[in-house]
Parts: structure tokens; C-alpha cells; sequence
């Protein structure tokens, strides 16, 4: 029997399952999901949660069942690419005949002194969760310091407020303007929407050193009773220790088929690939899908695609709290309540009708 493992039941790891479950799995194959908790987490919702507007429930997703699909909960230390084999903290190696590594992406500190241990994260839910028990205990007319004005930090610093407008929430950013993924029209909407909400945005910010409750900009310390650090993402530990060539944000670089070069039984899904666009569920998803057509090919002795076509994102949905939101939907701009509410009904379809 043939042992598919997949590290990490995110969304590429998901999707796979998914789509090989119940009725795609070879005769001869057997599945195992490694991760760390018993359940699949809306990693896109960890905003929310540490904000205090949703419970912890609201991001878990059951793993599917079947025969063949065995759980193992642990973390994982190293990939022996020789060997073939998964090392973990506190459980013997597993060995594997097909490896997916799917397992994420941590905080990017940027060599900036004291940012790791003085700021709160929510790339996990184990991270998120300390960071709601931070926020939420915080005592009125506290401050709050959210560094990194991208999607995650915009999104926090909404929703933070709609849970708890007694607070003082500061919001930086290195760039000119919040948001700059998109197009400045949209950008601007946002900002007004901040300002609007008593929320301050400090631009062109250059975050020197974080001390415990101070943050310094530009070398100008700014007391802050909480800081939640959301400036950028790297992979996983164990994919950077890896054996394998890295892009320049230190992420796999694959085939076509999205295994590692000279290693045709190991694949990469998700924010760990290096691949055309930044990392993002529907990358991740798209991802999956075209290595799940590469395993069932290689299973049944044929040869896979040689290519496949550019993966195709449908667009980018923010939250300004419940009521408001923005993105791109082909290359469009929306902004106001229509973006909530299509956010809102793609995460429940995504929670009620997966796959």
C-alpha cells in the first residue's frame, strides 16, 4: 500500500483530500494528514477571532473521514529528502512513497530587534487566540499598535475596533498609502473609512525596535500597551531549512508540476511555493487541483501534463468590520457593503458546501 502524506491540513491540503476523497483514491494508496490540531482553521478569518467578533468554532472545518485517510497529530522537525521519511518533536519518522508539504507560513520580522518577543501574531490559531486574550483584557483607552497595513492589518485594526471602541488604535504602514496591492482609488476609500473611525494611520512608518509596550518609528518610541506584528510572512522552519533551491522570499521553487526539481515524489502547495502570485487560499486551492491531476497520473503509470495553465484568481474581498469591505473582482474596484456580503457568503459556502 502506497502512503500519500500531507503535511499540513490547510487550504492546498484540504482541497486535496477533497478532491481524492471518497471516490478518486486509488485501490493501492493510503492518506495521511499531519498536523498539529485536530481540525481545519479559516486561516483568513484568525483576524476576527483574535479581535474578539467571532468564537473560536467559527474557524474550524472537520477533517473528511474515510478508510484510508489516517490522522496524525504532531509537529514536525525536519523532511529527510533521502530517506523519505517525516521527523517529528515527540513520535518516530514516518516514511512516505508521495509527500505534499503544505505546511504554511510564520511572521517575517525583518531583522528588526525585538519584534519577535515584544509583538502578538495571528498566523496561527494557537497565536491568535493569546492575541484575543491580550486584546480583549486590555482596559479602556488602551493603545494598540498594528504593524503592517496589508490585507491581515487592515482587517485587524476594522474589526478590533468594532469590538472594542474604547481603544486607541494606531495602524502602520511603510507605504504611502495603506493597501498597496490595490489601486489607490480603493486605498483611499479605505483610509477614509479609518479616519472616519477615529483609527490613526501612520504612513511612510519605518519600524525600528520594538521594546516591551513601545514601539519605535523612525527611532521615536510610541507607548503602546499592545503590538500585533502582521509586516510580512516567510515559510514554514522546516521548508526553509529544506534541501531544495529558493526563490527570493525563500520559497520552493518547482516543476510544472509542482514537485521539486529531481524529486518527483515530493510536491509543495501554498504559501511555501514560489509561484507567480502572492500567497493566498484560492493560490493555494488553485494549486492543489492541478497536483491532484499530476498524482493520479503518475499513480495510474502515465505521464502527467507537461504544463498547465496560469492559475486563475477570481479577485481579493477585505472587511471594514461587518458592514463594509472592499476588493477586486476582475480587475475591478468594489468598496462598501456589496464586498462584505460576498466575502461573507463565500466563507459559508466554503464552511457548508467544501469541495
Amino acid at each position: 500500500m502506497k502512503n500519500l502524506v500531507i503535511l499540513g491540513g490547510g487550504y492546498g491540503g484540504m482541497r486535496i483530500l477533497h478532491r481524492l476523497l471518497p471516490n478518486e483514491l486509488p485501490n493501492d494508496v493510503q492518506v495521511t494528514l499531519v498536523d498539529r490540531i485536530p481540525y481545519h482553521c479559516l486561516k483568513t478569518e484568525y483576524y476576527a477571532l483574535a479581535a474578539g467578533t467571532i468564537s473560536d468554532t467559527h474557524v474550524r472545518v472537520s477533517f473528511p473521514e474515510h478508510d484510508r485517510l489516517n490522522l496524525l497529530y504532531g509537529e514536525v522537525t525536519n523532511i529527510n529528502l533521502e530517506d523519505k521519511t517525516v521527523e517529528f518533536q515527540d513520535r518516530e519518522p514516518l516514511s512516505y512513497d508521495d509527500l505534499i508539504i503544505g505546511l504554511g507560513c510564520e511572521d517575517k520580522y525583518h531583522g528588526v530587534p525585538g519584534a519577535q518577543e515584544y509583538t502578538y501574531s495571528i498566523q496561527t490559531i494557537d497565536n491568535s487566540r493569546d492575541t484575543y486574550q491580550k486584546l480583549n483584557n486590555l482596559p479602556a483607552g488602551s493603545t494598540v499598535s498594528i504593524v503592517g497595513a496589508g490585507l491581515s492589518g487592515v482587517e485587524l485594526a476594522s474589526e478590533l475596533h468594532e469590538s472594542r471602541v474604547d481603544l486607541n488604535i494606531k495602524l502602520f504602514d511603510r507605504g504611502k498609502h495603506i493597501l498597496s496591492m490595490f489601486p489607490e482609488r480603493l486605498s483611499k476609500y479605505v483610509e477614509s473609512w479609518f479616519l472616519e473611525h477615529n483609527i490613526e494611520l501612520i504612513n511612510n512608518a519605518c519600524i525600528t525596535k520594538v521594546e516591551e509596550n513601545v514601539l519605535y518609528n523612525h527611532d521615536e518610541g510610541i507607548a503602546s500597551d499592545a503590538i500585533v506584528w502582521t509586516a510580512g510572512i516567510q515559510p514554514n522552519k522546516v521548508v526553509q531549512a529544506l534541501p531544495a533551491e529558493k526563490d527570493a522570499q525563500g520559497r520552493v521553487v518547482l516543476t510544472n508540476q509542482h514537485n521539486i526539481p529531481e524529486n518527483e515524489n515530493v510536491y509543495v502547495v501554498g504559501d511555501c511555493a514560489s509561484l507567480p502570485h502572492a500567497p493566498s487560499a484560492q493560490l493555494a486551492e488553485g494549486q492543489a487541483e492541478q497536483i491532484v491531476q499530476v498524482l493520479l497520473k503518475r499513480w495510474n503509470n502515465e505521464e502527467p501534463p507537461s504544463e498547465f495553465p496560469p492559475i486563475k484568481l477570481k479577485g481579493v474581498l477585505g472587511s471594514l468590520g461587518k458592514k463594509h469591505g472592499f476588493g477586486l473582482l476582475a480587475d475591478r474596484p468594489l468598496m462598501g457593503r456589496v464586498p462584505r456580503l460576498l466575502k461573507s457568503g463565500i466563507l459559508w459556502m466554503y464552511k457548508n458546501h467544501r469541495g
